[in-house]
């Protein structure tokens, strides 16, 4: 079988890490267990651009047991699980083009590698295979069904390929599912990125000053788990709805060139470019750490930070680059500015990557099952797989809710009754 990982003896290992997210993902159980009677993948070939890890592993097999031929390459160089890699390959049987670390020539070698597959349906984390698609494959683009779409700022991407008429096949945008940006994002962006912060630093957060670039779900994850740690909480913001939403949260609301001056901590995830800029690094005490959690690494200006560093560069720690300005200050970037919930700690709990990837799974059987009726652009999760997960996580996590009445039922559509 073709595949590019980086030792194959690492497999089992893997294998034992995948069981143990398996434990904690019991909704995507659930479906693979239907999968597995139903087949409603079969004859179907899967190209997933995703990160390689556990969570994405009892994705991909949940995807094989409904009978798709699957291949996966990784959506970030530095978020790739080695063992995991190993293990879906020497194991699970499936084509795997993935190595933490590989260089930008590997990433786009490693995306074509599976889009020779010749997938009917894709999967994107950031939208680099549907970019590469569009851009130099396009002779493939009419034998594809559709397409799934993860984060927001790959959705983001799409919606501006939709708008300007480039979008050649529907895709949807899992993002816009309740039971994902309202838990992975919030829960799963703001535990991961504390923990890879931690991981890398070792640094007490209690009582220093966390500069949180961002208000949306990932942004209020991040502050309120900084304000768990016993940080004092400053928010940064371009958006005014958003930014009252965190003054009445509780956090301190500034510019960025004021937070500069009092950060000890900063933490993009904006899923724009050009959040932390020369300006503002010029700004910033010694010793101040800057760290990225949206997808691309572009919300840290490192062609500005490199340029400052006339002092010099050089690795103090795994995962954390010193920087030395000319005054002699230190500034100190973590996983190369890529997300760090992923370069640097193992990316979000399980347990809540359970449910986007339950969203995940039952919109390719939905792609499959409805392509003929789908137009080129982004598509929501449909409301009803929305609830569908919500309730499988409920009856799995043995929580128990009520029904309407027929009254209430009636009520509520009636626009008759009132006071």
């Amino acid at each position: 079988m073709e595949h590019d990982v980086r030792d194959l003896s690492l497999a089992a290992g893997g294998r034992d890490r995948i069981a143990w997210a398996a434990a904690e993902m019991p909704v995507l159980k659930l479906i693979r267990e239907r999968f597995e009677k139903e087949r409603p993948l079969a004859g179907i070939n899967v190209a997933a651009c995703l990160h390689v890890t556990t969570e994405t592993a009892n994705l991909m097999e949940t995807l094989a047991a409904g009978g798709a031929e699957v291949a996966l390459c990784a959506s970030n160089p530095l978020s790739t699980q080695d063992d995991v890699a190993a293990a879906l390959v020497d194991q699970s049987g499936i084509a795997t083009y993935a190595i933490k670390g590989e260089d930008t020539d590997t990433f786009f070698k490693h995306i074509n590698a599976v889009l020779d597959l010749r997938p009917g349906i894709t999967m994107d984390d950031g939208a680099d295979m549907v970019s590469v698609l569009h851009k130099d494959r396009v002779d493939q683009i009419t034998h594809i069904l559709g397409g799934t779409e993860e984060p927001t700022t790959g959705v983001i991407r799409l919606r501006a390929m939709a708008a300007d008429g480039a979008l050649m096949y529907p895709i949807v945008s899992v993002n816009d599912a309740d039971t994902k940006h309202l838990f992975d994002n919030r829960f799963g962006t703001g535990q991961s990125t504390i923990d890879a912060i931690m991981r890398a630093t070792n640094l007490l957060l209690a009582g220093r000053s966390i500069v949180v670039c961002g208000y949306g779900m990932c942004g209020r994850g991040v502050a309120s788990r900084a304000r768990g740690m016993g940080a004092h909480v400053v928010v940064v913001e371009v958006d005014p709805t958003a930014a009252i939403e965190a003054v009445m949260e509780g956090y301190t609301v500034m510019p960025l060139r004021e937070a500069a001056r009092i950060g000890d901590i900063f933490v993009t995830v904006t899923g724009d470019t050009g959040v932390i800029r020369r300006e503002h690094m010029e700004l910033m005490k010694d010793g101040a750490i800057l760290a990225n959690s949206g997808h691309f690494d572009v919300e840290i200006d490192k062609p500005a930070l490199e340029d400052l560093a006339t002092g010099g560069v050089r690795r103090v720690r795994a995962f954390v680059d010193e920087y030395v300005l000319a005054d002699g200050r230190k500034l100190h970037l973590l996983g190369e500015g890529r997300l760090v919930n992923l370069t640097v700690a193992e990316g979000h709990p399980a347990a809540v990557m359970d449910m986007s990837f339950a969203n995940q799974a039952l919109s390719v059987e939905w792609v499959a099952a409805n392509h003929a009726t789908l137009e080129p652009r982004v598509y929501p999760v449909p409301v009803e797989i929305d609830k569908e997960v919500a309730r499988l996580k409920l009856r799995a996590m043995g929580v128990e809710i009520d029904d309407l009445t027929p009254e209430q039922e009636l009520y509520l559509s009636s626009w008759e009754q009132g006071t």
